[in-house]
C-alpha cells in the first residue's frame, strides 16, 4: 500500500480533519477569537473545495475511498455550501447572545463527514462518514440552548437518527454476510445477474437508513419538527448540503454495489420517490410554519431526485446531480432570508408574518419570490431546469407513469409556494420589520441572482460536469 498516494487522494479530507482539531485547540484556550477560527474554517472549506476539483484519481486505503469525477462534483457543492453557512449562521448566534467558537468547527467535521461520504468505497467508510456528519448535525440542531424548541429539536434528530444508523448497519451487516466483502466492487461481482434473497434483504435496510438521510417518506417523520425547531441558519445547512453527500452516497452505493440488481432496486426507489412527492405536496398545504412548509418541500424535492436516480443509468444520475445543485441554492437562499427577518426582536416564521413584506423589505421579498417560483418549477428559474432533467431521465427509462404523477404532485405544491407570494406582495403589512443583517440579506439576494439569471450560464458549466461525474459511477 502506497501511503504517499492514499493520502494525496485524501487530501480534502486531511485539510477538513486536520482544520477542525486545530480550531478546536484554538478555540479551547482562545474562545474570544470567534471570528478568526470563522475565517480560517471557510479558508479550510474552500481550500478542501479546490483541493477536491484538482484531486488526482484513482482509489485508496484499499478501495474503500474513491477519488473520481463524482465525488469531485459532490465535494465542490458541499464544501462551498458548507462555507456559506459559516457566515450566515455565526452573526445569527452572536446577535443572540450565544458566542460559541464551536459551530464553524461543528461544521467542519459535518463537512468531513459528508465529503467521506461523497468517496465511500465500501460499506465500512460510507458507516463512518454517515455517522460522523450525523453527530455533527445532531449539535447543530440543538446549538441555541436557550431555545426549548432547538432542544428538542436536537433530541428528537438524535433519537431517530440513531433509529436510521441502526436500520443502516443491520443492513450493511446482512450485505457483508452474504456478499462476503464491505467493498461495493466485491459486491457487485457477487449480485451480477441479480442479489440473493440474503443480500437483497441487507440492501432493503440499507436503502431504508438511507432515505432516513435524504428525509424520503415514508422515513420523513423527523424532518417538519426539525426543521421548526433548529435554529434557521442551521436548517440552511443540513437542508442542502448533507442531501447532497446522501444522494451521492445512494447513487454510489446503489450504481456500484448493486448495479447488477438494478431491477431489483429501481421499483422500491420508484415508491419512495412517489410517496414523498405525494406526502410532500399534499401535507405541505396545511402548513403555516414556514419552516415546517420548506420542510415538506424538501421531501417532494427529494423525491424528484430519486425519480432520477431511479432511472437506473447514466442520465438519470446526472439528472440528479444536476437537480440536486440547483435545489441546495433555492433552500439556501430562502432560509437565508428567513434568518434576515425578525419583527420587534422575534423571528418572522410563518406566513401570516410575510404579510406585506414586499413593502417593507422589496429586495428579500422577490428573493423569496425568486426561490418559491424555483422550488415551483415554474421556467425560467433554476428549479424548473432541476426538474426537467429529473423528469426527461425518467421518460427515457420507461417511468412514464412515475414522471406524469411527479408533474402532478408538482402542481398541487404549486399551491403553497403561490399562497406565500401572494401575501408577501398583496396582503397589508403587520408593522415595520427590523433591520436586516447585511450577511443574511446579501446571501438571500446573490442566491437569488444565480437562481436567475445567472444560472442560465451556470448550466452550461454544471452539466458537462455532471455528466462526467454521472459516467464515473459506471452505468450505461
Amino acid at each position: 500500500m502506497n501511503v504517499s498516494a492514499d493520502l494525496s487522494l485524501a487530501f480534502p479530507q486531511l485539510i477538513l480533519g486536520v482544520g477542525a482539531l486545530l480550531l478546536l485547540v484554538v478555540g479551547a484556550f482562545s474562545p474570544k477569537s470567534t471570528t478568526a477560527i470563522c475565517a480560517a474554517s471557510i479558508v479550510a472549506l474552500l481550500g478542501a473545495a479546490v483541493a477536491a476539483a484538482t484531486a488526482p484519481l484513482g482509489r485508496a486505503f484499499g478501495g474503500g475511498l474513491i477519488s473520481d469525477q463524482a465525488s469531485a462534483f459532490a465535494q465542490v457543492a458541499i464544501y462551498v455550501a458548507s462555507a456559506v453557512a459559516i457566515p450566515l449562521g455565526q452573526p445569527w448566534f452572536e446577535r443572540r447572545g450565544v458566542r460559541n467558537f464551536e459551530f464553524p468547527v461543528l461544521v467542519l467535521l459535518a463537512a468531513l463527514g459528508m465529503g467521506m461520504m461523497a468517496c465511500s468505497g465500501d460499506l465500512i467508510s460510507l458507516y463512518v462518514g454517515v455517522e460522523l456528519h450525523s453527530l455533527a448535525l445532531y449539535v447543530l440542531a440543538a446549538m441555541y440552548r436557550d431555545n426549548a424548541r432547538a432542544s428538542e429539536a436536537g433530541l428528537k434528530y438524535f433519537v431517530l437518527g440513531a433509529l436510521s444508523s441502526g436500520l443502516l448497519l443491520y443492513g450493511a451487516s446482512l450485505i457483508y454476510g452474504f456478499a462476503g466483502s464491505t467493498y461495493f466492487t466485491d459486491i457487485a461481482a457477487a449480485v451480477h445477474g441479480g442479489a440473493q434473497t440474503g443480500v437483497l434483504f441487507g440492501l432493503v435496510f440499507l436503502i431504508c437508513g438511507l432515505a432516513f438521510k435524504v428525509s424520503a417518506a415514508p422515513f420523513h417523520m423527523w424532518t417538519p419538527d426539525v426543521y421548526e425547531g433548529a435554529p434557521t441558519p442551521v436548517v440552511a445547512f443540513f437542508a442542502a448540503a448533507p442531501k447532497m453527500a446522501a444522494m451521492v452516497l445512494f447513487a454510489r452505493a446503489l450504481a456500484q454495489g448493486f448495479g447488477g440488481a438494478a431491477g431489483q432496486w429501481q421499483q422500491v426507489l420508484v415508491a419512495i420517490a412517489l410517496i414523498s412527492v405525494v406526502v410532500g405536496a399534499f401535507w405541505g398545504l396545511a402548513q403555516q410554519n414556514l419552516k415546517r412548509l420548506w420542510a415538506y418541500s424538501s421531501i417532494a424535492n427529494i423525491g424528484y431526485a430519486l425519480l432520477g436516480l431511479a432511472s437506473g443509468d447514466a442520465r438519470g444520475i446526472q439528472a440528479m446531480l444536476v437537480f440536486m445543485v440547483l435545489y441546495m441554492v433555492d433552500v439556501t437562499g430562502f432560509f437565508a432570508c428567513l434568518a434576515a427577518l425578525s419583527r420587534k426582536g422575534r423571528s418572522m416564521e410563518t406566513i401570516d408574518d410575510m404579510a406585506g413584506l414586499f413593502k417593507e423589505q422589496p429586495w428579500i421579498a422577490l428573493a423569496m419570490t425568486v426561490f418559491s417560483l424555483s422550488a415551483l418549477g415554474l421556467p425560467p428559474f433554476s428549479g424548473f431546469w432541476g426538474k426537467f432533467y429529473v423528469f426527461k431521465a425518467a421518460l427515457g427509462a420507461g417511468l412514464a407513469p412515475a414522471a406524469i404523477a411527479g408533474l402532478v404532485g408538482s402542481v398541487v405544491a404549486a399551491f403553497y409556494y403561490l399562497r406565500l407570494i401572494k401575501v408577501m406582495w398583496f396582503d397589508s403589512s403587520q408593522g415595520a420589520t427590523d433591520r436586516p443583517p447585511v450577511e443574511a440579506r446579501a446571501i438571500g439576494v446573490a442566491l437569488a441572482l444565480f437562481s436567475f439569471p445567472v444560472v442560465m450560464v451556470a448550466l452550461r458549466w454544471i452539466d458537462p460536469w455532471a455528466h462526467a461525474a454521472a459516467a464515473a459511477f459506471g452505468l450505461a
